[in-house]
């Protein structure tokens, strides 16, 4: 139980638990939104490696660091395809296109995700938590991160940077003191790189929002 409630020490994994129902699985957001979000975090967690940089020109691709995990890996392979620094933005909306799905999966392998319903013909099977407990616990760790009598630590404040970023702010500020409090903290802890990706992801969850409207 406690080994649940710890949860997999991977940001993406943290993130997808967060934007679904603890109980359902239901999604709080929005397929596009919550897949850039996903994607942003599988490149974060190529960052924290030391097998990606990201700048304001681009992301360049270290293939000779490797990251830990087989979805890390592939992610890497992916985006090492590139010879040069590549549009940050574009990455994103490339990996977006199975985030979901590849995230869930390798939470579904962790034990944190089973299949569920699918008895009657036209509801089909789905993804939910195993335990509500666990899946809840990402909140539980941002609102312990953002504790200000507490030193914040990188992983806490990558996963409430990218939760704005893709729309779940609000799921964080019911749990949590608003976020807009601790901004520059955040951006201190966090550095250029890593703030970098938090902008680009916004700016891929903006332009899709805006897409999809018009």
């Amino acid at each position: 139980m406690s080994a649940g409630l710890a949860g997999t020490g991977l940001v993406a994994d943290d993130l997808y638990l967060m934007a679904h129902h603890e109980v359902t699985g239901k999604p709080f957001v929005q397929p596009r939104p919550l897949g850039i979000g996903l994607a942003a975090a599988l490149v974060s967690e190529l960052m924290l490696a030391g097998s990606v940089a990201v700048t304001a020109a681009g992301a360049a691709v270290w293939r000779s660091t490797l990251p830990g995990g087989e979805l890390a890996c592939q992610v890497q392979r992916v985006l090492a395809g590139e010879r040069q620094p590549f549009p940050v933005r574009e990455w994103l909306l490339f990996v977006a296109r199975t985030a979901d799905r590849d995230v869930a999966r390798r939470l579904e392998q962790s034990g944190y995700l089973t299949w569920a319903g699918g008895r009657v013909p036209w509801r089909p099977q789905r993804l939910v938590p195993v335990d509500a407990d666990w899946a809840f616990a990402p909140l539980v760790r941002v609102r312990s991160a953002l504790d200000p009598a507490r030193p914040l630590p990188t992983n806490g404040a990558l996963l409430a940077g990218l939760a704005v970023a893709c729309g779940l702010g609000f799921r964080v500020d019911q749990y949590a003191p608003p976020l807009r409090r601790h901004l520059n903290d955040i951006n201190r802890q966090l550095g250029p790189s890593l703030c970098e990706l938090i902008a680009q992801t916004r700016a891929a969850v903006d332009g899709a929002l805006l897409s999809h409207r018009t």
